[in-house]
């Protein structure tokens, strides 16, 4: 098939080499004109682990653009997946989807489906109907489709290739036709719903997994005022099939560019329903509070951080990903500036990204050992590979005390304290 991608940041770029590999020819459009050179030249201007490795094997299937109109007059199957950033009220901000939708109507001249991918509030859907039918210069027919993405950053490859569910909201059984020949190279079980649904499920789905990170976090702080082990506690908890395992690990708050904005607009989307949606409102509580928590410790083991010297392992909002939009480490470095300490920051990709959020003062390194180097402490902020696997006898020998505090509960600390470490995580 012949498929249009509006948009190449995460979504829109996964999104098309992966439908590229199962042999659809794809067209990305992108109105970032470097961003495209970069594509055609076969750079990847994100890091996504694999991404790389597919654009270029699928080359000949992907065209890269800054043409809309070539696009929308190529494919049958055009899928919006621009930027959908938070407003100050927690609000989405959906001005790149309303200009995608007019520009889409513009151009077209005969039957397209038209797919929202980004993350959307319930009834867009709805107005991106109204929009292209206000603007639908040929009067050709069309269908509007919900197609929400439940990717992962760091394993968004994996996650399109093998989903768990596909879910598609929308109104045409011609549409449906469509995109069930669209997806069935991908032998997964598909959820056909009305499109107000399918834009709901995207939200709710966030939001409960936020809902399980804060809780984690939550008791992370009770298993430490109790002297239990909470990476213990929830091991004990996620084998109740009930429950499961999956995001309930405590550390410093969910980042990205996902959670922090689908819980916020899921209790803007409620608010305007006349609904307090005070669950939520606590998740975020809890999220944002674990970063104070954080820096609280790095007090109490150094007293005054004026002048201290503070090494930072990791920066990225996660592992496997550059992606420094709300990652906690942005907020924790803030504060420790803020109080006079001096950061050496090292992350095995997300340098560049970090240097365009972080305040100038902070110093990058190339090796956590530079990180590491007459440092009063050391930080892990990210749960890199690179970072689990560190020599930690000669991290020892590096820093002035060795002193670890670890957000993310990387290192077992019977072991730390065998090699003579003072070393404190989240919860334990």
């Amino acid at each position: 098939m012949k498929i249009g991608i509006i948009g190449t940041g995460y979504v829109g770029l996964v999104t098309g080499a992966c439908l590229a590999e199962v042999g659809n020819s794809c067209f990305c459009m992108d109105s970032d004109e470097e961003k495209i050179a970069r594509l055609r030249n076969g750079e990847s201007p994100i890091y996504e682990n694999g991404l790389s490795e597919l654009l270029s094997k699928n080359r000949e299937r992907l065209v890269f653009t800054t043409d809309i109109s070539n696009v929308v007059n190529e494919s049958e199957i055009i899928f919006i997946c621009v930027g959908t950033p938070p407003l100050p009220t927690g609000a989405v901000n959906l001005m790149y989807v309303e200009r995608v939708a007019r520009n889409i109507a513009e151009c077209m001249k005969e039957y397209k489906v038209i797919v929202d991918k980004s993350t959307v509030p319930v009834e867009t859907g709805e107005k991106v109907e109204r929009t292209i039918g206000l603007y639908n210069l040929h009067k050709v027919e069309f269908d509007v489709v919900s197609n929400p993405e439940f990717l992962r950053e760091g394993s968004a490859i994996s996650d399109f290739m093998n989903p768990d569910r596909i879910v598609i909201g929308l109104g045409s059984e011609r549409a449906e036709k469509m995109m069930k020949k669209l997806y069935q190279p991908f032998n997964a079980p598909i959820l056909v719903t009305d499109i107000k649904s399918a834009e709901l499920i995207k939200h709710a789905s966030n939001s409960f997994l936020a809902t399980k990170i804060s809780f984690a976090n939550a008791l992370s702080e009770v298993c430490e005022k109790a002297g239990a082990d909470v990476l213990k506690v929830v091991e004990g908890m996620g084998l109740d099939p009930r429950i499961g395992k999956d995001f309930l690990k405590p550390g410093i708050g969910y980042g990205g560019s996902c959670f922090p904005k689908d819980v916020a607009g899921f209790i803007h989307i409620a608010r305007g329903y006349g609904y307090d949606f005070k669950l939520l409102k606590a998740v975020r509580e809890i999220n944002e509070n674990q970063k104070k928590r954080f820096v609280s410790k790095v007090k109490e083991v150094l007293w005054v951080l004026n002048e201290k010297q503070i090494g930072v392992l990791g920066l990225s909002f996660k592992p496997e990903t550059d992606d420094m939009r709300n990652a906690p480490s942005i907020d924790i470095i803030k504060d420790l500036l803020a109080q006079g300490a001096k950061i050496k920051a090292f992350d095995p990709e997300a340098t560049e990204k970090a240097k365009k959020v972080l305040p100038k003062e902070v110093v990058y390194v190339k090796t956590p050992y530079e990180a590491a180097s007459d440092s009063d402490i050391l930080l892990i902020l990210t749960e890199w590979d690179e970072i689990k696997k560190i020599d930690l006898k000669k991290i020892k020998s590096l820093l002035k005390n060795p002193i670890i505090i670890d957000g993310r509960n990387i290192f077992e600390p019977e072991k730390m304290k065998a090699l003579g470490f003072d070393y404190r995580g989240m919860g334990r």
